[in-house]
């Protein structure tokens, strides 16, 4: 029987150069180091399968448009809606028909890295991208459904790419007269409404940490806004800063003469 090294084994799990008849070799070794090869490289190929499986499941929706040959889908998500302070962002991608990145999906799934890694093949290989960005003045004035609406609407409006089609994560954008379909869990169901939600929560995190160095007392860049136990105690000690969001009752409570 032919012997391979580990660093052998390793290679050709790498490049795929292998056939089957070498594959059920290294099976048959005994060696540790071969044995921990085959197991990392089969907990490769299953972790790809079901990528791929997901996939799958998540261009259904856009897959089913394409038959009815509308083009340009946009996915619409919007992040932000809890946090005390900071504004609410929402995004629109266009994807292509030819768009395979496996691994995307709803960005709350992902750690910070991947969906920086995400935001950066999303941001290459898209037909059009909007951000939209409603602030938390405005947020006080109208309500947070409200402004998640307006940010959606202003993400619309940004797209170079006039959409034929909408697919929105869960609400409806009934003063826009595009066809459409909300979602609910989109970012789970919809690849373009995935690929919304990580350009949307990428967008606003980066926004969150330049904050931070300007309102350095209410660990933005740790808690994106959000009410953590860090964050009301820089509440309860500094007060609100111009960031926060006035309406919100934890934020209120604070307010100084």
């Amino acid at each position: 029987m032919k012997q391979w090294t580990v660093n052998q084994v390793k290679d050709m799990f790498k490049t795929g150069n292998f056939s089957e008849k070498d594959l059920e070799c290294l099976k048959a070794d005994q060696r540790k180091g071969i044995q921990q090869e085959i197991k990392r490289y089969e907990r490769q190929k299953e972790q790809i399968k079901q990528q791929h499986d997901q996939f799958v499941a998540m261009t259904q929706y856009e897959h089913q448009l394409y038959e009815q040959n509308i083009q340009y889908i946009a996915g619409i998500d919007e992040v932000g809606r809890g946090p005390l302070a900071g504004p609410v962002v929402a995004a629109a991608v266009i994807l292509s028909p030819e768009f395979d990145v496996l691994g995307l999906t709803d960005s709350k799934q992902l750690s910070e890295k991947k969906r920086e890694m995400f935001a950066s093949i999303i941001e290459e290989k898209a037909e059009a991208i909007g951000v939209g960005i409603v602030h938390n003045d405005l947020i006080d004035q109208h309500n947070i459904y409200q402004a998640s609406i307006m940010a959606m609407e202003d993400a619309i409006d940004n797209l170079s790419v006039e959409p034929d089609y909408l697919l929105i994560d869960a609400v409806e954008l009934k003063r826009l007269g595009y066809d459409q379909q909300s979602i609910i869990k989109g970012d789970q169901k919809s690849i373009s409404i995935a690929a919304a939600s990580i350009i949307a929560k990428v967008t606003r995190d980066r926004m969150m940490k330049v904050y931070h160095k300007k309102y350095p007392g209410y660990g933005f860049d740790q808690n994106q806004g959000y009410g953590t136990k860090a964050h009301l105690q820089g509440l309860k000690e500094n007060g609100p800063s111009p960031i926060h969001r006035y309406s919100f009752a934890p934020v209120k409570q604070h307010i100084r003469d």
